[in-house]
Order: structure tokens, then sequence, then C-alpha cells
């Protein structure tokens, strides 16, 4: 495999450095949680190799949130990030085909380029409401498709499919015998009715997630692949085995402990989220150069903004984070146009969020005045 660094991650605030940022909006997750915030404290744990399929416990709570599912339907990882690694390197070589809905969060896209498989892209268009086109993927199929892979909600616009378009996706692959992957990671942070977790639908869906946007809680490193296929999970199982063997016992017991509040913590959360959800709506009604499809799911939208033929992104992008302190996810991170931007509007505080969108807005400004 040739691996080669995605964007998203060499332009990451980590190795740019949080200090230097002082309104982070290029988050695509709730705030980061202390242990604390949860009421936890670790205990004095046996450290032994794990379960090799994880945590019982957390695998059981993962289960009871899909109907008809059961703990042997779920394999706890390292993130959704390994998760993905996971079923890419298992279900892809180079002589297969993958269908990918872009924008996508990179790992879907660059772990299979590493394997060197043929890829079709669907991509999703702004003029369009960002909807997705059953027909179009329907078309790409081939005899080599090995799977489609979507997110929902969809990262980084934070729209949804229907559960009308999600059954008519799950009638296209059984038809056409290969898989969906469905990366769920926002699942938990839908804004209306929650779609049903995928894998529960059908054998041939694949469904992935994490603790890492919902929770806060990227730090432990918690996520979990869940198919009904138990061929296919023994494959998953030998490569995570291949890879680690096995996660780390304190960080699934910690896992464990934050699923078992989950339905507490996700009402706490969830004024706070629709009001900051309600301030980027008033930002974008009120400043004509930007304009949105309002997000359905998640914590981040994908706005882009109204420019000058001869508009210096370099220039703009550079003086936004340098000149006013603003970090954002320019449209590269997805591979699409510069003028669109990923805003992540739940993990800065509020004072941050509103200081960091006044900043795009003069910022924006600023740099259309100098094309004249």
């Amino acid at each position: 495999m040739k691996y080669a660094r995605m964007v998203i991650e060499k332009e990451s605030p980590e190795e740019y450095g949080y200090d230097r940022i002082r309104f982070n909006l290029s988050e695509s997750s709730v705030r980061d949680r202390k242990l604390s915030d949860f009421g936890l404290s670790i205990p004095d744990l046996l450290l032994p190799y794990g379960e090799h399929r994880g945590d019982p416990q957390l695998r059981a709570l993962v289960a009871a949130q899909g109907k008809g599912l059961i703990a042997e339907d779920v394999l706890v990882t390292s993130g959704a990030a390994g998760a993905l690694f996971i079923v890419a390197t298992t279900l892809l070589s180079r002589d297969e085909h993958l269908i990918v809905v872009r924008p996508n969060y990179a790992t879907n896209i660059e772990t299979p380029r590493a394997i060197g498989c043929d890829i079709t892209f669907i991509d999703l268009d702004f003029d369009k409401d960002f909807s997705l086109d059953i027909e179009k993927i329907a078309q790409a199929v081939r005899p080599q498709t090995r799977y489609v892979s979507i997110t929902c909600p969809h990262n980084p616009t934070g729209t949804m499919i229907s559960r009308t378009q999600l059954d008519a996706l799950v009638a296209l692959v059984e038809k056409s015998g290969c898989r969906l992957l469905v990366d769920e990671t926002y699942r938990d942070l839908t804004h209306g009715e929650m779609l049903p977790l995928a894998a529960s639908l059908s054998p041939s869906v694949i469904s992935v997630a994490s603790l890492s946007k919902a929770y806060g809680a990227p730090g432990i490193r918690v996520g979990w692949i869940v198919t009904r296929d138990a061929a296919l999970m023994e494959h998953f199982l030998a490569a995570k085995e291949q890879i680690g063997i096995c996660g780390s016992v304190v960080d699934e017991w910690i896992g464990a402990r934050i699923l078992e509040r989950r339905d507490a913590f996700l009402a706490a959360q969830a004024p706070d989220l629709a009001k900051r959800l309600a301030i980027v709506r008033d930002w974008v009604e009120n400043d004509p150069l930007i304009e949105w499809i309002e997000p359905q799911g998640g914590v981040v939208c994908f706005p882009r903004f109204r420019h000058g033929p001869r508009f210096d992104f370099e220039d703009f992008y550079a003086d936004l984070l340098e000149g006013y302190g603003t970090y954002v996810g320019p449209g590269h991170w997805f591979e699409m146009p510069r003028n669109h931007m990923r805003i992540g509007f739940l993990y800065p505080h509020e004072d941050e969020l509103r200081g960091g969108l006044a900043a795009i807005s003069a910022a924006i400004r600023k740099h259309s005045a100098r094309q004249g």
C-alpha cells in the first residue's frame, strides 16, 4: 500500500498548534470532555490483553441501539478511523471497485487510494442541496464493486438521506451482491428523527461509528464496526487481531461507562446544540456573501461564500488564521472548491463561535476589496 498523508491531518489544528488559534471552528466534534464530565474516575483496573472483539458490555450497549442486533454483531475498533481502515483493507484489492459519495471523510477515500483500487465518486452538489442521487449510484455499480461508501449524517455538510433513500440503497446492494458502508459517526447528533442503525436493516450493510464526535471523547480511541454477516465479521476480527490483537481495556472501560450514560448525556447536550445551530443560521441569514444548506445532523456545516474571479484563497485563509486567529476546514480538505468551508459549531465556546463567524465575514470583505 502506498500511503500518503491526508491533507486534513497535515493541516489539522494539532499540527498547527492550538495555542496559536483564537477561534477554532475547524473541529468536527463536540467540545472535548473530561472524565469528570461523565462522573467518572478510573478504578484500579487489571491490565491484561482485552477481549479481542472488545469489551462485552460495550458491545452489548452498541448493539442495543439497533433492532435485532446482538453483541456478536459488534467489533470494537480504534476509533471510527480504525474501523474504516479494517473495512477497506478487508474488502478491497487493486482489482476491485468502490463507490464513494464525495465530499467525504478523508479516510473513506485515502485508504482505498492507498490500496490502489478503482474508485467511482458520486459528487454531491451544493446547488442541488447536497442531495444523494440513488440512480447515479446504481449506474456506477459493476461486477467488481465491493461496496458503496456513504456517511449519514453527512460529513462535512450535515445533510441526511431519508429513510426511503436508505431503504433504496439497501435494496440496491442486496440486488447487486455488494455491500453498503454507512459511516454513522454523527448518528447520535441527528437534529430530528433518527434513522435506524443501518446495519440492523440487512446483512449486506456495515455500520461504523465512534465516541469521538458526539461525546467529545476522541482521546480514548473507541469506535466500532457493526454487521450481521457473521462470516464477514470473522474477517474483520482477523484484521483487528493482526493490527493490534485487542483494544485498550482502560479505553473500553471508559467507553462502556459513557454509553451507559448515553441518553442523559445527549439530552443534556441537545439544547446547546440547537442554540449553536441557531447562531450559525442567524449569521448566514444576515451576511449576503454567505450561503449554506442547513445541516440536519451533526455539529458541522459546509457553507460557501461569494467572491470575485481574482479572489486569492491562499492569502485569504492564511490571513483568516494569522490575522484573525480563526481556523476553519477549507474546501480543499474535502476535494471541494475553496470557497466552501467546514465550520464546527459545538466545539468552540459560544463567544468563540460568534467571534469566529464575525472574523470570517470581515476577512471575506477585506480580501474581496483587494480584488479591486
